[in-house]
């Protein structure tokens, strides 16, 4: 038997291709499986951007391909393609680009004939490919998202969130105690918000800080939720779905007493993880929030929803997902805000919020628990933080944040997000 041949960035990064494209699996699901630990973190780290930089431009590097190829080949022998073809138009250099295409194709016997072919297009592409990528527009949404956006925002307003997951996300940090100084240690700016912000982060553990736990990675928008709870300390406060454990640890940095419930066993290992990295303190419990009993004072509800507005850090997104599963994750929504009222105090508050662009998982949620609970209020007042333009403010008292805000700083994630009170 010959031997495998060795793993390299750009085969990793065709393997995640391969399975996001060909098997509707997301990145982060294989990541969390091990699909990259045969690489040295350097190697880890740029497999994982040429994946995302491919999908990102999978639009383009299409149209440009679609212009060598009589009929499509394989989706393997097609993702080869694509992902040189990104490469190539972003200043690849183009010998070794076209020779491990070729290598790659090669490895498989059943597309072994395909690489001559793979050759000439990569030949054509790097001839004229870099000058024609520029005239392209930015990739389109797939139609079953880009369609309900549309009807929801504008079609101009929605081309600018495709501007924005085009041009990809800078790294956003949350520091525990002293942004003014963790801005300064890793060179960031500091956002109107209060988040640091870098525009090229490089390998996120070699930054300074990151051992000592002086800050966690957590984009400007996300950051914002727990500063709305405002909670306080020596207060009882419930993070409903805590994993990853950014929120988790901006309550828990407050001096609040906090509980936090995830649902999965693995990802409450890595909210363990982070809290022990940051030396802050929470009870973890891994169950069912729906399940869950107590008295609070505070509860921040970050809802399992269709993660629609952090596609400019997840181009995986749109490719592995249709929308099918969006009913049940609104019911599921419904159900959690209503049994998080339950365990408020007299008095409480509770913020809900979604990562999602669309209404239905945020403007739409808190009309409906505002008419369900004639006795619950919008706390505006809660919204009235530094850096919150009040046009983002919306009508029924809750904070929509786009992609397409801050689009000069490099955006944010879309998030939508509301203080209900009793």
């Amino acid at each position: 038997m010959s031997p495998q041949p060795k793993q390299t960035a750009r085969s990793a990064a065709l393997t995640l291709l391969n399975e996001v494209l060909g098997e509707n699996r997301l990145m982060s699901e294989l990541l969390g499986q091990g699909v990259l630990q045969g690489l040295d973190p350097a190697d880890r780290a740029r497999a994982q951007r040429l994946a995302l930089e491919t999908m990102r431009g999978l639009e383009r590097a299409d149209r440009l391909l679609q212009k060598h190829l009589r009929k499509n080949p394989p989706l393997s022998v097609r993702n080869i393609l694509r992902l040189a073809t990104v490469e190539l138009c972003q200043g690849g250099d183009a010998h070794g680009v076209v020779n491990e295409a070729v290598n790659l194709t090669a490895q498989d016997k059943r597309t072994q004939p395909m690489k001559g072919m793979v050759n000439a297009v990569l030949r054509k592409i790097a001839a004229t490919g870099p000058e024609a990528w520029t005239h392209l527009r930015a990739p389109r949404l797939p139609k079953w998202l880009r369609d309900p956006l549309v009807m929801a925002y504008s079609g101009d307003v929605v081309a600018g969130f495709e501007l924005a997951h085009f041009a990809g996300a800078p790294l956003d940090l949350t520091a525990k105690n002293d942004a003014t100084a963790v801005a300064k240690a890793t060179g960031g700016t500091l956002t109107s918000t209060g988040s640091i912000r870098l525009q090229q982060a490089g390998q996120v553990s070699a930054l300074p800080g990151f051992d000592a736990g002086d800050w966690w990675v957590q984009d400007a928008a996300a950051a914002l939720p727990a500063k709305v709870l405002n909670a306080q300390p020596g207060e009882i406060v419930l993070d409903m779905c805590a994993a990853p454990g950014g929120k988790t640890m901006q309550l828990a940095a407050t001096g609040a007493d906090v509980t936090a419930i995830d649902l999965s066993e693995s990802r409450i290992a890595r909210v363990t993880e982070n809290l022990t990295r940051t030396g802050l303190q929470a009870r973890l419990i891994a169950g069912d929030a729906l399940d869950h009993q107590g008295r609070y004072d505070a509860i921040l509800l970050d809802a399992p929803c269709s993660a629609t507005g952090t596609i400019r850090r997840h181009p995986d997104l749109p490719l592995a997902k249709d929308g099918s599963d969006f009913g049940a994750l609104i019911d599921l929504q419904e159900q959690m805000i209503d049994h998080a009222l339950t365990l408020l105090k007299p008095g409480g508050r509770l913020v809900f919020c979604t990562c999602s662009l669309l209404p239905d998982e945020g403007e739409c949620q808190i009309e409906d628990a505002l008419a369900r609970h004639p006795d619950l209020k919008a706390d505006r007042n809660s919204l009235n933080l530094p850096g919150i333009d009040p046009a983002w403010i919306t009508e029924e008292g809750g904070l929509r944040l786009r992609p397409d805000y801050w689009a000069d700083q490099g955006g944010m994630d879309g998030f939508y997000m509301a203080c209900l009170t009793t």
